[in-house]
């Protein structure tokens, strides 16, 4: 794509420039410096362009840009750098939604939690400042095992109460464990984010549990229409439950822009319309705490309990087709207003 014999061109290989990366500017090194002619198909526009490496970025994020997007690294354009990205955080901070808090009470709203979906206690806090030592084994079996007793404490040490109603653990299977570590670390550590809308959303995941308990005839269960109907009453209150409680308590604060995005382009559709999977398995893991700040009796807890875990099963059982299988890179830009908001 490249001519041959090139005059000057305003920027040359290794030289360090600022570059537009959507509406903000980045340091970026010059890898390559070609005039194009417009002949090639695949570099169709004339002129300079330049083969840039972001500073700081992975090499995925590489890329051909024209003299348009090209600035010199300068004091004048440092300046115009700065500028923007205090305009940008302005206008993220105005477009700030106010998430529905209803049930207060039992959806404690989630300091930034750094762990696999959990709020931090004080050792794991002390453990963030200090950089990853956990093993991921360590990370599984934190997640569903020891999360409603510290959930418990950090509930009476915020002015939460002692506990209200009878404690319940959800037997998570290990492979779910397993993804809730790995949904864990591909966001706060990979700056990598679940690709949304979903397919399977939630909604459509819980219908399709409704179809499977329908066609599917367990001895254990009551057979007839009673037992479609505490079905559908049992997963109609955990799709409200999704609703209230995302915003609050189930995303990481790398997710935090991205939902705000969301909320702005689909206003119409609830959470459990957008997201799937990979953020209802964080529910369950708050369940108990949320369950247990509730005023059920015992039966009511029980029958919740049993249909929890068969919904768990039945995420075990057809896991393959419910969480995706590559997250999506952010873009510099989003992670630069994710940071700072």
């Amino acid at each position: 794509s490249s001519t041959a014999a090139q005059p000057p061109l305003p920027f040359r290989p290794n030289e360090r420039i600022l570059c537009f990366h959507g509406p903000l500017l980045y340091e970026a090194k010059v890898v390559k410096a070609e005039l194009w002619d417009g002949r090639d198909a695949d570099a169709s526009d004339p002129g300079p362009h330049y083969f840039v490496h972001y500073k700081g970025w992975k090499q995925t994020w590489d890329e051909w840009v024209d003299e348009s997007r090209a600035l010199k690294f300068n004091e004048e354009n440092l300046a115009k750098q700065k500028a923007l990205r205090q305009a940008a955080l302005q206008a993220a901070k105005k477009k700030t939604l106010i998430v529905p808090a209803k049930h207060s009470s039992a959806l404690k709203t989630e300091s930034e939690s750094e762990s696999p979906h959990q709020a931090p206690s004080q050792q794991q806090q002390q453990q963030q400042h200090q950089g990853p030592q956990r093993s991921r084994k360590r990370g599984r079996d934190s997640v569903a095992e020891k999360q409603p007793r510290e959930e418990r404490e950090d509930s009476a040490g915020s002015g939460g109460g002692a506990q209200k109603g009878p404690e319940v653990k959800l037997p998570i299977p290990n492979a779910l464990k397993a993804q809730l570590v790995d949904d864990w670390e591909r966001i706060t550590k990979d700056k990598l984010l679940v690709p949304l809308p979903r397919d399977p959303t939630v909604a459509q995941m819980l219908a399709l549990y409704q179809e499977h308990r329908r066609t599917t005839k367990d001895k254990r269960r009551p057979a007839g229409k009673r037992d479609d109907e505490i079905v559908d009453e049992i997963v109609d209150g955990l799709r409200i439950y999704f609703d209230k409680a995302l915003g609050n308590i189930l995303l990481y604060r790398f997710e935090r822009y991205q939902y705000k995005q969301l909320r702005e382009k689909y206003p119409a559709k609830q959470p459990s319309e957008i997201y799937g999977p990979e953020h209802l398995l964080r529910l369950f893991v708050q369940l108990p705490n949320m369950i247990a700040h509730t005023n059920m009796d015992d039966d009511a807890v029980l029958l919740i309990k049993e249909n929890m875990a068969d919904i768990l099963k039945y995420m075990h059982k057809t896991a393959k087709s419910l969480f995706a299988e590559e997250y999506e890179n952010a873009s510099p830009a989003y992670v630069a207003i994710a940071k700072a908001t």
